[in-house]
């Protein structure tokens, strides 16, 4: 467990690209999880739309809704991390209009968060800019962006031709001049990646874009193992957590079938005079029935 430190602030993740210090951050989604990242010296928590993979059951980040992206946020930030909290912003709840953009840029803040990311450049930084205009800070997302990955032809590296490569580059320092404090690249070749990080003035997060990028970040559930199968390249399991919770219920099952758990040392106890009082109590009963 990390030593206690002040909670992070904007300006402290501006001042570790500065100094060079490497900025980490963790995709999770509830009390517990944050809890545990704010323990371990996280420095921002992303409560992800990944949340549709990981938690909620769907096939991707799409269906994920703003009453769904609220509700973790909200689980999150009542844990009360010493992490930054970003908030991810749904598919559909910024993409119409600046005004629909704010007005869920607000509902995330409500609910707990100190800044939302959103995906994409283009028409997006314009929703961008209204954020930032509206006094919230925001996150931008350029490269692989899950929630228009049918768009650039799925879940698939971007930036891998020197045109490509280009089209990040503008993207992000569009993503800069609007106001965004950070900017995350998603599956961008690592040199590519560096050749951004170095040229931005704002931190750049990395996730599949090499250890040139300012800081990086994963998925909880895909560094702790909870995740199993197949996984990005990029991802690195520190943890077995889903072989070993598999274990501990397996283990817990067998116990309470063949009657070892509870054991006596689980149980609360009544003295004895108290015990035959009840007793007595019941056979009255019986009797008089």
């Amino acid at each position: 467990m990390s030593e206690s430190r002040e909670s992070i602030g904007l300006p402290d993740v501006a001042a570790m690209k500065r100094a060079g210090t490497k900025i980490v951050m963790v995709t999770t989604y509830d009390h517990p999880s944050a809890r545990l990242a704010s323990e371990a010296g996280i420095d921002l928590i992303l409560v992800g739309d990944s949340a549709g993979n990981n938690m909620l059951g769907y096939d991707s980040t799409v269906p994920v809704t703003m009453d769904e992206a609220a509700m973790l946020t909200s689980a999150v930030a009542r844990a009360r991390p010493r992490s930054l909290i970003v908030g991810d912003m749904p598919f559909g709840t910024f993409q119409a209009s600046d005004r629909d953009a704010v007005a869920g840029a607000v509902r995330l803040v409500k609910a707990g968060a100190d800044a939302v990311k959103l995906e994409g450049a283009g028409p997006m930084v314009s929703r961008v800019r209204a954020i930032v205009d509206a006094g919230i800070p925001v996150m931008g997302h350029v490269g692989l962006t899950p929630q228009s990955a049918t768009k650039l032809g799925g879940m698939k590296a971007q930036g891998q031709t020197a045109a490509a490569a280009r089209h990040v580059l503008h993207d992000a320092r569009e993503l800069e001049a609007a106001g965004a404090f950070a900017i995350v690249l998603e599956s961008v070749p690592a040199r590519v990646a560096t050749h951004i990080s170095k040229i931005l003035t704002i931190p750049t997060i990395g996730i599949g874009a090499g250890p040139g990028c300012d800081g990086q970040v994963l998925v909880w559930h895909d560094l702790l193992g909870i995740n199993e199968g197949a996984a990005p390249r990029f991802v690195k399991r520190y943890a077995e957590l889903a072989a070993e919770t598999r274990r501990g219920l397996a283990e817990f099952a067998a116990e309470v079938r063949s009657g070892t758990y509870p054991a006596s040392e689980h149980e609360y106890k009544i003295a004895g005079d108290e015990l035959r009082a009840f007793e007595a109590d019941l056979e009255r009963t019986r009797r008089e029935s």
